[in-house]
């Protein structure tokens, strides 16, 4: 009696799914009109083969992420713009439970990705936590599993988000602070640039003076060595000089 009331609660949500208007059913009644084959067989055989793909076909991964995110995704944005806060507490949920999920399968991933319609069954497990039944999947792991250990921690976890908010304050300020004075002094350089270059141009003349002296010098050394070899000459052979 429980398996009949559960799909009789999904054909009368999908039914009620088919007759809204949006860009699912809008879709679907241009084939319809097209094939002339009603919307709702088109429907079952586009989840059939949805299921087929999701067991053989190439891409799974992507498909099945879609299809735990676009569904959701269109009825929280119309929770948000409803009036009633119960719908926006039932995405809420299962947003929590979507997010904790897929931090776990981020880590197993590459153990789970080899076992054998891994994400048929994660698209069954999402179908799960988003269905319109009395006992959800997102519900009954929110309130057995994230609530309890949630409140456990909760002092805990506020103590260490509170810590690493000033810290990351405290860093952010230093850093601010770092590059504001090396801008400033950066900014000091710049304006003291013309008055260091005036300086370095009036060096130059004492520069060039000294670079003349050894020039002169070294022209007036070959004549006082020649003047040293005649005198050494004539002091050999006075008789030359007669």
């Amino acid at each position: 009696m429980g398996l009949l009331n559960i799909l009789s609660s999904i054909k009368d949500r999908a039914e009620k799914f088919l007759n809204e208007k949006n860009v699912v059913t809008d879709f679907l009644g241009k084939l319809e009109e097209k094939t002339g084959i009603r919307k709702k067989i088109i429907a079952v055989g586009a989840i059939s083969l949805t299921g087929l793909y999701l067991v053989y076909g190439y891409g799974a991964a992507l498909l099945c992420n879609l299809i735990g995110f676009a569904y959701p995704a269109y009825y929280s944005i119309k929770a948000i713009e409803s009036t009633s806060k119960e719908d926006d507490t039932k995405w809420l949920t299962y947003w929590v439970v979507y997010g904790v999920f897929s931090l776990g399968e981020f880590f197993s991933d590459i153990f789970l990705y080899w076992f054998p319609f891994y994400y048929a069954f994660k698209c069954l497990f999402l179908l799960w936590c988003m269905a319109p039944i009395s006992w959800n999947g997102s519900q009954m792991i929110y309130n057995r599993v994230v609530r309890p250990i949630f409140l456990r921690h909760e002092a805990t976890v506020d103590n260490l988000v509170s810590d690493l908010s000033g810290r990351a304050m405290t860093a952010a300020e230093n850093l601010t602070r770092e590059v504001l004075s090396t801008l400033m002094r950066n900014k000091v350089l710049e304006s003291l640039g013309p008055s260091a270059a005036q300086l370095e141009t009036k060096s130059l003349p004492a520069a060039s003076t000294a670079n003349v002296a050894p020039s002169e010098s070294s022209e007036e050394q070959p004549q006082q060595r020649k003047r040293r070899t005649l005198s050494e000459e004539e002091q050999l052979h006075p008789h030359r000089s007669h």
